[in-house]
């Protein structure tokens, strides 16, 4: 097969062990800047052209977009949905995923599990929004935020009034979530592929932060999950419609709670910590499936 991974970067973890995998199980494999990419819309014959040359006979595509940039990336995996091409994730699951209060909001319909959370515009009623999620402390989270940049904790009434109002007053769109005390700056990332959790690990954050991104100086180990820690996680990447996905927990003493899932989930950290050969197992997971033609229709509708 012909499989596109659309990367930004060739020499990035992630980008390399994909390109590796797929070419030692026999297939022909190109890294494409997606940014670079444009597109031709038109009747009954779309087409995609990276550096004047048009993109054909691609079987699968792997998108690796970044969060700044879904929208283009998006639109470049849909132009080859439109040609027929298998992507391992669609654009629309991607879409999804990276809105945060969208995500959690077809989660918490379906009963998974996650910490309290509150969404407003209007700075009039902090005091009953800090009520809502449980008081202090509280996380506070820029909606479009990544690898923990724009999450604070509010220790104090003071503390969460103060940061809410800052962000109300330069537009920003946040969530302010319950804090479970009982993870200890802790959580749980648990790789999805077709289904099924491949492979878990447990990031602790560095003494005194409560943040656990291994961009953050974060550590990571690997964890066996328990039966209903391995539902949760497969479920939440069911109901965003994600074939693979990095689904992060929060182990508290109601159960898994659901942080957010990943799209993109890195593969350096979870290889690293559990020894599992995640791209492989990417790579055949497009083999059972790419052959699939036609166009796919998204079932979550939300």
């Amino acid at each position: 097969m012909k499989i596109v991974v659309l990367s930004r970067n060739k020499k990035l973890y992630s980008t390399r062990r994909l390109v590796e995998a797929a070419e030692m199980m026999g297939h022909e494999v190109e890294v494409v800047d997606f940014l670079k990419c444009y597109m031709v819309v038109k009747r009954g014959n779309p087409e995609v052209y990276y550096y004047g040359k048009k993109l054909k006979g691609v079987d699968a595509v792997i998108p690796r977009i970044g969060a700044s940039r879904t929208f283009y990336g998006t639109a470049v995996v849909r132009q080859f949905e439109m040609m027929h091409v298998f992507s391992v994730n669609e654009s629309q699951a991607i879409a999804r995923s990276r809105d945060k209060l969208r995500s959690m909001q077809i989660l918490a319909r379906a009963g998974i599990g996650m910490p309290v959370t509150a969404f407003a515009s209007d700075p009039t009623d902090i005091n009953h929004i800090i009520e809502l999620v449980g008081g202090t402390p509280l996380v506070i989270k820029l909606l479009h935020g990544t690898q923990g940049i724009g999450v604070v904790l509010a220790e104090t009434r003071k503390a969460a009034k103060s940061v809410m109002e800052a962000f109300y007053g330069v537009k920003a769109n946040m969530l302010i979530q319950e804090f479970i005390k009982e993870a200890k700056g802790a959580d749980v990332r648990a790789f999805v592929v077709g289904g099924e959790v491949i492979g878990a690990m447990r990031r602790q954050g560095p003494e005194g932060e409560f943040r656990s991104n291994l961009h953050r100086g974060g550590t990571s180990k690997m964890i066996d999950l328990s039966r209903q820690e391995l539902k949760t996680a497969v479920n939440a990447a069911k109901l965003l419609g994600l074939n693979v996905a990095g689904v992060d927990l929060l182990q508290s003493s109601k159960g898994p709670m659901v942080l957010e899932v990943n799209s993109s989930p890195g593969l350096e950290g979870i290889e690293g910590a559990t020894g599992i050969d995640a791209a492989s197992r990417i790579i055949k997971f497009i083999e059972d499936n790419a052959h699939v033609r036609g166009m796919r229709r998204d079932r979550i509708r939300v």
